[in-house]
């Protein structure tokens, strides 16, 4: 894979350095752009050392030599011949400076000049002071990278060079490398392993929304239809998995895989603590209750005869079953996370998945907006932004059953590079 990788001017352009040598024992060809201010901070001859190609530091420095400038064919137009050779390009770091102009289609240098002559995936490292990426300049010039397809790689938190502690820190090499490999292999995905991806792999599934009972004939719900989780069961058993599926809804009968019924999360908890011991991946699409009943009713509530008409129900809340499956699951197990939000702001969704993520110590969790009529409960379709801690990519509105298939290649991948959450 040939990778362009650029290079601004922060004190991080020095973890560039070793993101090269990161990037080479993936099977990476690297060749660095730099920025003037760049060269500020390491010089041209360390990457041309580490990579074995000469720099990219301008646009009027000389690419071939003076001895052949009679022959016209050696003279490619830099920014456009580099720009369409390349698989992928990093922008690592990426200053707010350099965000910006890649946000507004400035290109006053040889860097954004490529930028905006390739057409290869584009990948974004901010690193900067934290009041810096917390503007909402910057953040707005993000989200229009994002919404254009850009993929942002995290920053990491804590002690910044200016002295500040916060977000702002450059993601490490490791990260990055990772990341972008990541997504290389799932662009190539249908060529390279066309069917069965997930061949010796077993993953426990859950679906549907579970019931609490308050009587014998009511209950606590949701509108979870468990079409979701149907759909990566059944995305994975053709894909060459091993399913366990543990529903709180009717599985349909095609599903060729084992098939634990529950009603209550209660119930979901136990069968899948059970079965976790056998599985390599689960993914978590049941939508659980987060409350129950204190006191079921033995018998049917009655309507007051005696003209009262409120009735007041005490509530108690569940086991979080994914923190109890985080906690109890063994070295390598990847944990997959759904979150049901009504935010159909993006960045309060990404802000809220990126949360729980954290929180809950998951390797990637799928934040979707169910409160589209034609997205989410109860329909065929499905949209949603699918979080790792090292990026974020968008699953636009699909049949539940392509989308799952994004999904698992997503975990495919991760699986590939053991690409799991510190934890381990």
């Amino acid at each position: 894979m040939k990778i362009l990788l650029g290079v601004t001017g922060g004190i991080a352009a020095y973890k560039a350095a070793e993101l090269t040598r990161e990037l080479q024992r993936r099977g990476c060809d690297v060749q660095v752009a730099m920025t003037a201010a760049a060269q500020r901070f390491v010089t041209p001859l360390t990457f041309a050392s580490l990579s074995g190609h000469q720099v990219l530091a301008s646009l009027w420095q000389p690419t071939v030599p003076e001895t052949v400038t009679h022959d016209p064919a050696p003279f490619d137009i830099e920014h456009i011949s580099i720009a369409t050779q390349v698989d992928a390009f990093i922008i690592a770091p990426a200053t707010a400076d350099a965000i910006a102009k890649l946000a507004h289609g400035l290109a006053d240098d040889l860097l954004t000049t490529l930028a905006l002559a390739t057409t290869a995936p584009l990948f974004i490292a901010p690193a900067m002071n934290v009041n810096m990426l917390r503007h909402p300049a910057t953040q707005q010039n993000l989200t229009t990278l994002r919404d254009r397809g850009a993929h942002i790689i995290e920053p990491g938190t804590g002690s910044l060079a200016c002295g500040m502690v916060g977000e702002g820190r450059l993601a490490e090499p490791v990260q990055i490398a990772d990341t972008v490999t990541r997504a290389l292999i799932l662009a190539t995905e249908p060529k390279r392993r066309p069917h069965q991806d997930l061949n010796g792999e077993t993953l426990l599934i859950t679906a549907g929304g579970t019931r609490e009972p308050i009587d014998p004939v009511r209950f606590l719900g949701n509108r979870s239809s468990g079409r979701m989780g149907f759909a990566l069961a059944e995305a994975a058993i053709s894909r060459g998995a091993e399913v366990i599926l543990v529903t709180a809804a009717t599985a349909p009968s095609h599903l060729k895989c084992e098939v634990v019924s529950v009603t209550t999360a209660a119930e979901m908890q136990s069968a899948a603590l059970d079965a976790l011991h056998r599985v390599t991946t689960v993914i978590m699409a049941a939508a659980v209750s987060d409350y129950r009943a204190v006191a079921p009713a033995e018998q049917k509530h009655k309507k007051n005869e005696t003209g009262a008409e409120t009735f007041v129900l005490e509530l108690t809340q569940n086991d979080d079953i994914l923190k109890q499956i985080v906690a109890a699951r063994r070295p390598g197990t990847l944990v997959i996370g759904f979150a049901a939000e009504t935010e159909s702001n993006p960045a309060s969704l990404r802000a809220e998945g990126r949360r729980k993520l954290i929180a809950k110590n998951l390797d990637a969790i799928i934040a979707n907006d169910v409160s589209s009529p034609d997205s989410g409960f109860e329909v065929d379709r499905n949209a949603g932004i699918l979080i790792t801690h090292a990026s974020e990519t968008v699953l636009p509105s699909s049949t539940k059953r392509h989308m799952a298939d994004r999904i698992l290649s997503h975990i495919a991948a991760l699986r590939s590079f053991n690409i799991v959450s510190s934890h381990k």
